[in-house]
């Protein structure tokens, strides 16, 4: 087996397989509803699909039939056939599927066993025995494809979320597999490390043959690479074709699953195309140019009187023997605010969160809180402790948030979307109070109780579909709190933000209006300003500066 594996690592061939599937139905233990009915695909060697669809539509669980983990680890009714190549994953399982189907889902947290990453990427080689050599080149090659050889004797438990979202992948694609199920894998992402990935994935699809299924909610991001789109709903196929055909339905026929370009090209009356180069060339056959349309004027900012909830005053973040990760900071909140925290992987941001709700102490510097500070952090899982949705959260907070028809559910067997929205409930709903924390150097005191004033929530559309970001919009518009969330999505943060703080280096770099800061730039734009050149932020505000209406 060494031989032949490190042969193959050696040579870099690899072995080619299709999937097929037959009448797949599955439904999980205890569920009312199959996850998936009837479902026939023919998937070829060397296709990059997208698979797209609501929350709870069955692309995780698609993607999980091929893999194997459908039905060997989660059990469940299963019908129909799913093939990889010559094997039926009836008979064979997760371990023997692996040679071929690398996986990555929505939680790497959960996927990340090893204590250094070096040690994460040849750990799934050596199991399969490779040879040290072969092990150490495939560990090298993979890091330096995936831009984490800076990462490689870093310890995988100080890791940020988008860090570790980047190790699991390449763990599983060190051992060149044939195909790849990706569930959200820039869903922690920051922009320029999203949109590399995706070419990543494009470049290995077109040099190697590599087989890419990519379930992914920002579909603007993927959908001018994809060979092929499938839609799911409710379990079903709802459409199998390409991009421009995939906008065309998703307009007309689910149009929350259409792309900003898209709703912006058919308001236009044009035919929709994926991306933003065809989308203005699209526009300027039309015989219509950019200058038409006005920009946006965020007008005169009125002074903030709302009472100061958040306080930074020249904070520090220094790890002994490790990176500084806050550099003098200064930041202020208030009741009210509607902030939007962006920047790269590794800017600060979680650390941020954690020092406003008195999780981490300020090396230096001062911060001051008042009231109780509700924190969601980047992974839900953490927050699930119960066998049944109802015991997680109180009735009324369950039906605040959408979850009353879900009560009956395991926590564990919801959408990666439902259960962000259940451990929100959680800490709305039963978080410890903090009335008063002032921290100076270090020291803090916490006491009280009451509805929160400041909600922090880190990554919060992770797993989201469209409808539920705007669902999270207007739920977070109704709370008279501040809120604060760190967020790798512009469209989210022109959603919902009255305010855009971009941090770099530990720092607040800037601070102004989402017009300001997501209208002008490449990586920390929405799509429709790329489009029009930063004259609007979404479909909607282009439309109605051209008078047209937007589609339904």
């Amino acid at each position: 087996m060494s031989t032949v594996s490190g042969a193959r690592a050696a040579t870099g061939t690899r072995a080619i397989a299709g999937v097929s599937i037959a009448e797949l139905c599955y439904r999980y233990p205890g569920a009312a509803v199959p996850a998936l009915e009837r479902v026939t695909l023919e998937l070829e060697p060397g296709q990059l699909v997208v698979v797209a669809g609501a929350s709870g539509s069955g692309k995780s669980t698609l993607l999980r039939a091929i893999s194997g983990l459908v039905p060997h680890f989660y059990g469940g009714e299963l019908g129909g056939r799913v093939r990889v190549g010559e094997l039926d994953t009836r008979e064979h399982g997760p371990g023997e599927l692996a040679a071929h189907v690398a996986t990555l889902f929505q939680d790497p947290e959960t996927q990340v066993v090893m204590g250094t990453v070096r040690a994460e990427l040849a750990f799934p080689l050596e199991n399969r025995g490779w040879d040290a050599g072969a092990v150490a080149r495939a560990v090298e090659e993979t890091a330096l494809a995936l831009g984490i050889d800076a990462l490689l004797d870093r310890a995988t438990a100080e890791l940020s979320g988008g860090e570790l979202q980047r190790v699991a992948l390449a763990a599983t694609l060190a051992g060149r597999p044939s195909i790849a199920c990706l569930d959200e894998p820039t869903s922690q992402l920051d922009p320029v490390a999203g949109d590399e990935l995706i070419g990543l994935l494009r470049r290995l699809n077109e040099d190697t043959g590599l087989t890419v299924l990519l379930a992914e909610h920002r579909l603007e991001r993927c959908l001018p690479l994809a060979d092929r789109v499938v839609a799911l709903d409710e379990g079903h196929v709802a459409f199998d074709g390409d991009a421009a055909g995939f906008l065309s339905w998703a307009v007309g026929r689910a149009p929350m699953l259409a792309t900003p370009a898209a709703r912006l090209l058919s308001g236009l009356r044009i035919p929709p195309v994926a991306g933003v180069k065809r989308a203005r060339l699209a526009i300027r056959r039309a015989g219509l140019t950019v200058g038409e349309i006005a920009f946006i004027d965020p007008g005169e900012q009125s002074v903030r009187s709302q009472a100061e909830v958040v306080k930074f005053e020249r904070v520090w973040h220094e790890v002994k023997n490790g990176p500084v990760i806050l550099r003098g900071l200064s930041f202020t909140a208030r009741r009210g605010d509607r902030i939007a925290l962006m920047g790269r992987n590794g800017a600060g941001k979680t650390t941020l969160l954690r020092h406003a709700a008195g999780l981490l102490k300020p090396t230096r510097g001062k911060l001051h809180t008042q009231g109780r500070v509700a924190l969601l952090l980047q992974n839900p899982n953490d927050y699930l402790v119960h066998e049944r949705v109802a015991d997680e959260a109180p009735a009324a907070a369950l039906a605040r948030f959408g979850l009353t028809q879900l009560a009956d559910r395991h926590p564990r067997d919801l959408s990666g979307g439902e259960r962000q929205r259940l451990a929100l409930a959680i800490v709305v709903g039963s978080d410890p109070a903090v009335d008063e924390v002032s921290t100076d150097g270090g020291r803090a005191a916490a006491t009280g109780g009451g509805a929160p004033t400041v909600l922090c929530l880190d990554e919060p559309t992770r797993g989201m579909d469209r409808h539920a970001k705007h669902e999270l919009a207007e739920l977070l518009a109704g709370f008279d709190a501040g809120v604060i969330v760190a967020t790798h999505d512009p469209e989210f943060a022109a959603l919902f933000a009255n305010r855009v703080v971009l941090l770099a280096g530990g720092r607040v770099i800037a601070d102004a209006p989402p017009i300001e800061i997501l209208a002008g730039g490449t990586y920390f734009a929405t799509e429709v300003a790329r489009i029009l050149d930063g004259a609007a932020l979404t479909a909607s505000e282009a439309l109605a500066l051209l008078g047209r209406e937007p589609p339904a």
